[in-house]
C-alpha cells in the first residue's frame, strides 16, 4: 500500500513538474510556437496540469508541505512522511529533466539571446525584489492559504469536487497573489527542479541561488503547512 502512494506521489509531482517548468519553457525559449505567451498563459497551465493529475491519481499531496500537514492531522501516518517527501522531491526532479530533454534544441537555441537568469527561473521560483524576510512570509503565508483551501475543499466538496477546486484554486492564488515570490509553495516544486538546473548541461548559467531556495521555499511552505493544519483542526474544526 505504502509503495503504491509512493510510486503515486512520484508521478504526479512529475507530471505537475511536466506542465509547469514545460509551460515556462514554451513561454520563454527561441522558436517554441507559444514563446512570450504571458503569465495568464502560464498560470492557467499550472493550475489545469494540478487539476489533471488530482483526476489521474487522486488525492495525492504533490509537495512535502501538504505531507506534512496530512502528518500532523492525522490523515497519512508520520512513517509515511519522509518516504514522501523523498518519492515527490525525486518527481520534480525528474519531470524538470524530461521537460529539458523535450526542449534541448531550444535550450541550445537560445543560449545567446534569452537572459540566463529567465532561464534559470524556467526551473524555480525568484522573487522580482529580493527581500528575504518579506519573501519568507509570502510563502509562508500563501501556503497557509494554499493548505487550508484544499482541505477544506476536500472536507466539504469530496473527491469529485477536489481535483477542479484546487485547479481554481491555483489559478487564483497565482493571479492574485503570486505576483511577488512566484507562488512556490511546495518544495519540491522549487527545489527539485532547481537542482535539475544545477547538473544540466545548459551552457551561461546563472548562479542557481540557494540560499534564497532553501531559504524561502524550502522552509517557509514547512512553517504555513503546521499553521494551516492547526487553523483547519482547532479553529475550522474540519478534522
Amino acid at each position: 500500500m505504502l509503495l503504491t502512494h509512493l510510486i503515486n506521489e512520484f508521478l504526479g509531482t512529475m507530471l505537475m513538474i511536466l506542465f509547469g517548468v514545460g509551460v515556462h519553457s514554451d513561454e520563454v525559449l527561441v522558436n517554441t510556437k507559444y514563446r512570450h505567451s504571458g503569465h495568464l498563459f502560464a498560470i492557467s497551465t499550472w493550475a489545469f496540469g494540478i487539476s489533471i493529475v488530482l483526476w489521474i491519481f487522486g488525492g495525492v499531496c504533490i509537495n512535502p508541505a501538504m505531507a506534512l500537514a496530512q502528518s500532523i492531522l492525522g490523515l497519512i501516518p508520520w512513517s509515511s512522511f519522509v518516504p514522501y517527501v523523498i518519492a515527490e522531491m525525486l518527481g520534480a526532479f525528474v519531470g524538470a529533466i524530461i521537460v529539458w530533454f523535450m526542449h534541448a534544441d531550444h535550450f541550445k537555441a537560445s543560449e545567446q539571446e534569452v537572459d540566463p537568469i529567465a532561464v534559470r527561473n524556467i526551473f524555480s521560483t525568484n522573487p522580482n525584489m529580493r527581500n528575504l524576510p518579506r519573501n519568507w512570509f509570502v510563502e509562508c503565508f500563501l501556503t497557509m492559504i494554499f493548505l487550508t483551501s484544499i482541505l477544506a475543499i476536500s472536507k466539504h466538496g469530496g473527491d469529485a469536487w477536489l481535483p477542479l477546486g484546487v485547479g481554481l484554486l491555483v489559478w487564483a492564488i497565482g493571479m492574485g497573489l503570486g505576483g511577488t515570490t512566484g507562488f512556490a509553495m511546495n518544495q519540491a516544486r522549487d527545489l527539485g527542479p532547481r537542482l535539475a538546473y544545477q547538473i544540466l548541461p545548459i551552457k551561461n548559467k546563472a548562479n542557481n541561488d540557494w540560499q534564497y531556495g532553501l531559504l524561502v521555499p524550502g522552509t517557509a511552505p514547512f512553517v504555513g503547512a503546521i499553521l494551516a493544519a492547526l487553523f483547519v483542526k482547532y479553529y475550522l474544526h474540519l478534522f
